[in-house]
């Protein structure tokens, strides 16, 4: 089994809710809890980049994304991320990686909330990224998605095909 490397955005996936205030806010991943509680006995590596929420992810952010896929030594790439510009990271990193299965996932609703479909959402990543060639994927909803036919709907809150 080749193992597999994931890098964390941050993104709902990774946000926490403060009671008092409403607010959402980044603390620390939750990765390595969600793969303890889902027993998994995949051979992985988490790496944390960043924790910010995609709507201010940066080109320079982006850069770092790929500057550290093409240096990990794993092929077998998982990729937290936030839902709302997946697909522009996605379009970069076409661009400037091969030879890697990539698979980006993120999460409608933050993982503390008990109901979030990101545990889901990391299971079927994890999957896709084992069984998928090399390229770059967006895995949502229980499916997998070549990065340039799909999009997020923002009226049913479900990722699909562009056509």
């Amino acid at each position: 089994m080749s193992p597999i490397r994931i890098f964390v955005t941050g993104g709902t996936f990774d946000k926490e809710y403060n009671e008092l205030t409403g607010e959402l806010f980044f603390k620390e991943t939750h990765l390595p809890e969600m793969l303890n509680r889902s027993r998994s006995s995949l051979d992985v590596t988490v790496r944390t980049l960043m924790m910010i929420d995609s709507l201010q992810m940066t080109d320079e952010d982006r850069e770092l994304i790929v500057h550290q896929i093409r240096s990990a030594q794993e092929d077998k790439i998982v990729l937290t991320h936030g839902t709302d510009t997946m697909t522009v990271t996605a379009k970069v990193l076409a661009e400037k990686v091969t030879g890697k299965t990539i698979v980006i996932t993120g999460a409608m609703i933050p993982y503390k909330f008990g109901s979030s479909d990101g545990f889901f959402n990391l299971g079927s990543a994890l999957a896709f990224a084992q069984s998928l060639p090399p390229g770059i994927y967006v895995a949502m909803n229980g499916r997998a998605f070549d990065w340039d036919n799909v999009r997020k709907n923002k009226q049913t809150g479900h990722f699909e095909e562009l056509r």
